[in-house]
């Protein structure tokens, strides 16, 4: 079985009395894409920048690619790339002469034209950094970390700021550094972005790992109720909706009372209202079957 790219035991760091990171236990494997959740002051840059060798620890034991972080050397560092939330890119160097400049600095660098083809800037190759789009930018950062072909990868936040087109664009790339061979470590806001990249989850909150796994059963999702919901119509009881288990109405709601129902059996509770709902020759306004979203277990998780 092959080694983990990472692994942390035990992690701790504090700033005078503020203990930001307070013993987290974690591993990161082979080709995988490891998305890291939590809110602002969580521990989160914190743990990464612990990791890529520029932040020191007050305990535990970490291994990175098989090396302690905290005692660098220039072969580990050329097996890892780091794409940061926000970097200044030499605005008067064309895309080719900008990944050219970053591949001199390596010994075995991957070829310029590769890394222009995996980013997807074949068309932009001759024009400035400075004339790019934000996402086209990005999409130039990610190759510079690409250049000297690391093993694993940091991304901080890699699409803040993107609007959706962009955002959606640079996430059919990341995830095709999987099939690469390459292991990523990525910490993000958005949770479609996590669901729609990571292969695991960890959830930091107040310096602590409260959560961890894939994003389908993160914090036991898949065991959490489906919300069934719908508007009544004007002049309708639901005296004779009966048989389920959780049921709540709101209302206040506008354009009329809204119908909660908490489902464990989504299909036969649905059949069931349905039926009702024929029954009474009623439409149902507004009707949606809900699973519980990443986000609502995120802030279900997080939220004090």
């Amino acid at each position: 079985m092959p080694e983990p790219v990472i692994s942390i035991q035990g992690l701790r760091k504090s700033y005078g009395e503020l203990e930001a990171v307070k013993g987290i236990d974690l591993q990161v494997e082979p080709e995988e894409i490891l998305a890291v959740l939590g809110p602002n002051g969580a521990g989160k840059t914190t743990t990464v920048e612990i990791l890529e060798g520029y932040r020191d620890r007050d305990g535990g034991d970490i291994k990175v690619l098989g090396v302690d972080p905290a005692k660098p050397t220039r072969a580990w560092r050329e097996r890892i790339g780091i794409v940061l939330q926000g970097t200044t890119l030499e605005t008067k160097l064309t895309v080719r002469e900008s990944l050219e400049l970053y591949a001199g600095y390596f010994e075995n660098p991957r070829p310029v034209d590769d890394v222009i083809g995996l980013v997807g800037l074949e068309d932009k190759a001759e024009v400035r950094a400075g004339k790019l789009s934000g996402g086209q930018q990005r999409r130039l950062d990610v190759g510079i970390a690409l250049v000297g072909d690391p093993e694993l990868l940091f991304l901080d936040e890699p699409t803040t700021g993107f609007d959706p087109s962009a955002r959606r664009q640079a996430w059919e790339m990341i995830a095709g550094l999987r099939d690469l061979g390459k292991t990523v470590l990525l910490t993000t806001h958005y949770m479609e972005e996590a669901q729609f990249l990571a292969d695991r989850v960890a959830i930091i909150n107040e310096g602590r790992i409260v959560a961890e796994d894939t994003p389908e059963n993160l914090g036991n999702r898949d065991q959490l109720p489906t919300r069934i919901t719908f508007h009544l119509p004007a002049g309708t009881t639901i005296d004779r909706l009966t048989g389920f288990d959780r049921l709540s109405t709101q209302e206040d709601a506008a354009p009329e009372p809204l119908v909660t129902i908490e489902s464990q059996d989504s299909v036969t509770d649905l059949n069931r209202l349905t039926g009702w709902a024929i029954s009474e020759g009623i439409e149902l306004t507004g009707l949606e079957v809900r699973r519980p979203s990443l986000e609502d277990v995120y802030l279900q998780l997080t939220e004090s």
